[in-house]
């Protein structure tokens, strides 16, 4: 094979003929190409420095949002604390309410206007078939009162807007009676109620219990009354805030011991808290029910009223008959009813007649 032999041009450096054959021009469409995007880039910033000064910088602050979101909102400021919750439906499960509950203020005196509101927890199955007379004794009070509903859990109410037990229901759980579940359901709508700071008494009421006063006197009356009033499922009344009412949600000691041995002829709805409360805190019970019932008939309830007994007398009755039979002996420490009628200074007549 015979090698190719390139002559060189006489006088010549073959150095110089190499570097030569190297080097090229700069490609003009590079060059155009650049100069576009320089262009474009350049308009690109004066249209956007004309929107910012014709818009305003403020409203273009306005828009932006922090790229970083963190888990929890810290409450800064008290309102964030003494504020009720806004959806009674929460998530918590009854050891995490229980707990909440159980929080109490260590300073007595409120660094803040705090106006006492009474709790009115109703536990019922369903419907509130008296719903329309506590609609009524609730009317023009605002402010004054807290509604809380505990049903089945199957129930879905569907109260109007207007109604004062619009989406006041809870949390619940079936509670059956003369068992441990209806002291649970009474413990939770305690419990939900003292998430409320502004809860100074709490009053349990059944489906088929009705005001025998108008609201101001019953509010008077709590309020100013040094004791509480405790009761079974049928006798039910309200429980001082901060006190024993912190004591029934936070109660660790009694509640097992009830759930295991108090089995009928033991009714644990009726024997635990009254039971308890008189073991903590006798001095602080007023030994006297706010409601009247009527046990005469006999059975393992208390007489249910109807319509024909619904009279002037029957209200007489109740109102002015102040003695009763406790411990088998004659005592007028079975209800406060005619205290509150002389305190009122109400008159059976005009007010029922």
């Amino acid at each position: 094979m015979q090698s190719r032999v390139v002559p060189l041009e006489e006088g010549k450096d073959p150095a110089v003929s190499i570097k030569a054959s190297q080097s090229k021009p700069f490609p003009i469409r590079l060059l155009q190409i650049f100069l576009l995007f320089l262009a474009i880039c350049i308009a690109f910033s004066i249209i956007s420095m004309y929107t910012v000064k014709r818009v305003g910088v403020q409203t273009a602050r306005g828009t932006v949002r922090p790229a970083f979101k963190p888990c929890f909102d810290e409450p800064n400021t008290l309102d964030r604390w003494i504020r009720p919750p806004s959806n009674l439906l929460h998530k918590m499960g009854d050891k995490e309410l229980l707990w909440r509950a159980s929080f109490v203020p260590g300073i007595k005196k409120y660094p803040f206007k705090r106006i006492p509101k009474i709790a009115f927890m109703f536990l019922t199955k369903g419907p509130l078939p008296l719903a329309p007379l506590w609609e009524r004794f609730l009317k023009g009070h605002e402010g004054l009162y807290s509604v809380y509903i505990h049903p089945l859990p199957t129930f879905e109410a569907k109260f109007p807007s207007s109604s004062v037990f619009h989406r006041r229901q809870i949390p619940s759980q079936v509670a059956e009676w003369g068992k441990m579940s209806m002291c649970d359901a009474e413990r939770r709508l305690l419990a939900n109620a003292l998430l409320d700071i502004s809860n100074e008494r709490f009053v349990l009421v059944s489906e088929s219990c009705i005001p025998l006063f108008n609201f101001s006197v019953i509010y008077d009356y709590l309020m100013r009354s040094k004791y509480s009033f405790i009761g079974a499922f049928d006798d039910p009344g309200p429980y001082g805030r901060g006190t024993l009412a912190v004591s029934i949600v936070k109660d660790a000691r009694y509640y097992p011991k009830f759930e295991e041995f108090c089995k009928p002829s033991c009714y644990v709805d009726e024997h635990y808290f009254p039971t308890m409360l008189t073991i903590e805190a006798a001095p602080l019970l007023a030994n006297r029910s706010l409601t009247w019932v009527d046990w005469s008939r006999g059975g393992a309830h208390p007489a249910t009223f109807g319509r024909t007994d619904i009279t002037v007398e029957f209200f007489k009755r109740i109102l002015e008959d102040q003695h009763c039979i406790y411990n088998n002996q004659s005592s007028s420490a079975c209800s406060t009813i005619g205290m509150l009628m002389s305190e009122a200074k109400l008159d059976v007549q005009k007010t029922y007649g």
